[in-house]
């Protein structure tokens, strides 16, 4: 089969697994459960066990095997250690040295927001270019930095987490981080039900969304469909996101956005009401950066991670 490596992706329910050659060709990918009872003492064993089998049931040569890298969800420093993963369990956890030690293979690790926009840039919405900002839209707002091709980690791996940027000073409800006024709380998939709900219960503009469960997708197909008081909802939602991005590009100054998690499913509709915003707010000189669709999806975890060992 020739030289390989594997790209592994650690989330709180399964961990993502792919088998890629050096050039980014992704073999075969498959998962397991997350085990993350007993703080999370299995996930590492688990994944060596895991990569052991494949290596058998492919006939692949041990020799053949550049190294494993990892992504997970919490501040990972540059040397590999998870300094916390909440929804894993862990605490500081020595991921390289320990996966190293229990598989033999060279291991890195880092956060999987970032090691997700490692992917993007290297086989998906980011492709050709260096300096990327990857925006995930999920439950929170995650977040990605390459600048010349690499990840913006930060002292204490948590460089990206730009769903914290304080955007909003009378914000009545706490974030999930504890602050108030965070990106997230306007710019996730939550958050985006969030506005449509105040939304509602300020005005009485009809809308379909009375009579309808309120959810991201809900909210987008109505604003497709001309609903005034969702396309209202949509203006909020462009503002606040396209400012958090200008101040992301007044300090970093990417070549292109990409946009993806659960409320990129929407579209190009969304750049529409995001793009339009960011330029209102943007330095000149960052005021052309592209606007992109994330197209690994679920997948760009693993090729990141994947990208990650090869580097």
């Amino acid at each position: 089969m020739g030289k390989c490596c594997f790209g592994v992706d650690v989330g709180g329910t399964t961990v993502k697994m792919g088998l890629f050659t050096p050039d980014g060709d992704l073999l075969e990918k498959w998962e397991i459960p997350t085990r993350t009872e007993d703080q999370g003492s299995h996930i590492i064993s688990d994944i060596a066990e895991a990569i052991e089998r494949k290596i058998t049931e492919a006939g692949l040569v041990r020799d053949d095997i550049i190294g494993i890298g990892v992504g997970v969800p919490g501040p990972v420093d540059k040397n590999g250690v998870v300094l916390q993963a909440v929804n894993l369990g862990w605490g500081i956890v020595d991921l390289g040295s320990e996966l190293g030690k229990a598989t033999g293979f060279p291991v890195k690790a880092g956060n999987d927001a970032n090691v997700a926009a490692l992917g993007e840039l290297w086989k998906g919405g980011g492709k050709g270019y260096d300096d990327m900002v990857l925006v995930t839209l999920g439950t929170g707002v995650g977040g990605g930095i390459i600048v010349n091709g690499k990840m913006v980690v930060g002292v204490n791996g948590a460089g990206g987490e730009i769903g914290h940027i304080h955007l909003e000073d009378n914000e009545t409800e706490a974030c999930g981080c504890g602050n108030f006024g965070c990106l997230e709380q306007y710019a996730s998939a939550t958050g985006i039900v969030r506005l449509a709900k105040r939304k509602l219960a300020a005005v009485d503009t009809p809308s379909s969304l009375r009579s309808t469960e309120v959810s991201s997708k809900t909210i987008w197909d109505a604003v497709k469909a001309g609903d005034a008081l969702a396309v209202e909802v949509a203006e909020e939602f462009g503002d606040y996101l396209g400012k958090g991005l200008s101040i992301i590009a007044a300090i970093c100054n990417p070549k292109v956005f990409v946009l993806g998690g659960g409320v990129s499913k929407a579209g190009d509709i969304l750049i529409t009401y995001v793009q339009k915003y960011y330029e209102k707010y943007a330095f000149h000189a960052s005021r052309d950066a592209l606007f992109r669709l994330a197209v690994l999806e679920n997948d760009a975890g693993i090729f990141g991670a994947a990208k990650l060992i090869l580097e």
